[in-house]
């Protein structure tokens, strides 16, 4: 009997798995989010880079899990692009993948390369030009334990504002096997629908209102006690853009940006 792609695909296809911020002061960014998400910014060595590399990690000791990294603006990109944070979702075969988002309507905007000892990755954009990098890892021994889901620190929860709504989800599920959860009725900003990665609700999508100016992930970080951080997002040079705001799930969000402008989003149960 033949199997379909999705029947194919491993228990790791579709699955976020690293935040990377991309900014133009990696001190400054790292001190900031140090204090209002409470990572501790580790340098590493990374070939082919210009510049440093940095790693965010919860906890203290040489082996703390890392939940995304940081690095400056390659040259080719300085000046055109404004600080972001970026998502990675693991795919079993990056090359594939790329040309899947092409089939699709969608576009490969840094084509399929290595990182010695990492992984192979590529930067894709859907029909309506929102960005993630794809990738497929290489095994790694002796890596530390992921924290408790919801831990302080971790990413809570992945948000598309979309050219379309309807129509990057269907986008989706075909190169992610992404599934429908469930939609939430927002009036007259329509519909925001849940989605799933093999059956756990991971993020939620939407047509972008008018105040998005394009099609974008955000990413929203875990904290403990949503009103301190923000009084800490704006102590650390920051701005709230809104919130408190509460949300289905028993959970308080505020939209914000750092220091150097890269928009990002904070969750938790506690306001």
């Amino acid at each position: 009997m033949l199997q379909t792609a999705s029947e194919t695909r491993s228990s790791t296809h579709g699955k976020f798995i690293w935040c990377e911020l991309m900014t133009s002061d990696t001190q400054a960014a790292g001190e900031f989010y140090g204090s209002v998400i409470g990572w501790n910014t580790k340098q590493v060595e990374m070939e082919d880079l210009t510049g440093p590399y940095y790693i965010f990690e919860i906890g203290e000791g040489d082996k703390c899990p890392g939940i995304g990294g940081m690095m400056t603006f390659p040259p080719e990109l300085e000046g055109k692009l404004p600080p972001n944070w970026t998502g990675y979702v693991a795919v079993d075969d990056v090359d594939q993948t790329a040309r899947d988002y092409v089939e699709h309507g969608g576009r490969v905007q840094r084509e399929p390369e290595d990182i010695p000892g990492i992984g192979r990755f590529a930067v894709v954009a859907d029909p309506h030009g929102a960005v993630l990098c794809i990738m497929t890892p290489l095994p790694m021994d002796d890596m530390p334990a992921p924290p408790p889901e919801g831990s302080p620190g971790t990413v809570g929860w992945h948000e598309l504002y979309a050219g379309n709504g309807e129509e990057a989800f269907d986008f989706y599920a075909k190169v992610f096997g992404w599934t429908k959860d469930h939609d939430f009725d927002m009036g007259p900003m329509g519909a925001y629908r849940i989605f799933a990665e093999h059956g756990k609700a991971v993020g939620g999508m939407m047509t972008r209102p008018e105040s998005v100016p394009m099609p974008c992930w955000c990413y929203y970080f875990n904290v403990d006690g949503l009103g301190a951080a923000m009084e800490r997002v704006k102590a650390g040079g920051g701005q709230v853009l809104e919130g408190p705001m509460e949300v289905p799930g028993d959970a308080w969000i505020a939209q914000c940006t750092d220091p150097q402008g890269a928009f990002f989003c904070m969750v938790s149960n506690q306001k």
